[in-house]
């Protein structure tokens, strides 16, 4: 004879005891997990191939692969395509500077819309992202950081503005984001 439903579940203390124990270890496990949201996908090796704008570059692997990247948490100044946006050059040619040609370490974190592959790119154990953001060539994509970048990459953005670096230097700023919307809005002033 099957057993019915109300009589699998019991009310004892002990199973109460239990259903609480486990939901107060599942808290902190939940919280942990959050907080890691920007846990590393795959960690690639590639020498650096192209550098499109202050944000964006091509990575080719040992086996030939190219990889379109996007750096995590930062995002520059526009370049053609989307029409050229003041400051866009700079932030190009300081990215050249750092990584074009050179081997880097990509900890990618996600694959956005376009399939580029989300990273944070290191050279020689320097966040390479975080740098430009350091000095005024990028801003920090506040809409999209999280921790553990989210503070360090705030704050390294609060400092090139008080010292008026690169993009914080020009009196008529405008935030890239902002800046293709409104070309998406057919604004062009």
């Amino acid at each position: 004879m099957p057993v019915s439903p109300s009589r699998m579940i019991s009310n004892t203390p002990m199973k109460t005891t239990a259903r609480i124990t486990a939901l107060l270890l599942l808290v902190p496990l939940m919280t942990i997990l959050a907080h890691h949201a920007n846990a590393v996908i795959r960690t690639v090796i590639g020498t650096v191939t192209k550098v499109s704008d202050g944000d964006t570059v091509q990575v080719t692997t040992p086996e030939q692969t190219k990889l379109k990247v996007r750096l995590y948490g930062i995002d520059a100044a526009e370049m053609p395509g989307t029409g050229t946006q003041r400051y866009a050059p700079d932030a190009r040619k300081a990215l050249e500077g750092k990584i074009k040609g050179r081997q880097v370490k990509l900890d990618i974190i996600d694959v956005d819309k376009y399939r580029r592959l989300v990273s944070i790119v290191w050279l020689d154990g320097r966040n390479i992202n975080l740098e430009m953001i350091q000095e005024g060539h990028a801003e920090a994509f506040i809409e999209y950081l999280k921790p553990p970048y989210r503070e360090q990459f705030l704050e390294a953005e609060r400092e090139a503005r008080e010292a008026r670096l690169g993009i914080w230097a020009l009196p008529d700023y405008e935030r890239p984001r902002d800046y293709r919307k409104r070309l998406k809005t057919g604004d062009r002033e």
